[in-house]
């Protein structure tokens, strides 16, 4: 038996004669699918953690000042009913990226002993939009 009917025979028992082009065409196609799937991950991603972090950072600007008021006394100038600071404006925070303002309460009726302090922080999202952040405690006569 010479060479190339041995080589026949392999093939033929083996039911492969290799690759097509049209096969290794449409390997190529879905592989390229899959990829810019995956590419199309990472910027939401990014976008995600960089919204995530302002939003961290907003709340740790509401966490310090609510821990600066449970501090005081009752009696204390910062803890007057209203909004301080007063009418319409902010504290500027972090270069003018996050405004903070807090509004005291004096609960009434049986809770008369207790003041409820509203902290909000409000920011620019990741996209431009606009965001806030509250924190609310209270303060025990």
């Amino acid at each position: 038996m010479n060479t190339n009917a041995r080589h026949e025979r392999i093939r033929s028992i083996a039911g492969e004669h290799g690759m097509t082009l049209i096969e290794l065409m449409i390997a190529l196609v879905v592989l390229t699918v899959g990829l810019l799937a995956v590419g199309r991950l990472f910027p939401t991603g990014a976008r995600t953690q960089a919204q995530d972090h302002l939003r961290v950072t907003a709340n740790e600007f509401a966490q310090q000042q609510v821990e600066a008021l449970t501090g005081l006394t009752w009696t204390d100038a910062a803890l007057t009913e209203g909004r301080h600071p007063s009418a319409t404006t902010t504290e500027s925070l972090g270069q003018g990226q996050w405004q903070r303002w807090y509004t005291v309460t004096t609960m009434t009726g049986k809770l008369d002993n207790l003041k409820r302090i509203v902290v909000t922080v409000d920011y620019k999202g990741a996209a431009g939009g606009a965001r806030s952040v509250t924190a609310t405690t209270y303060v025990r006569r």
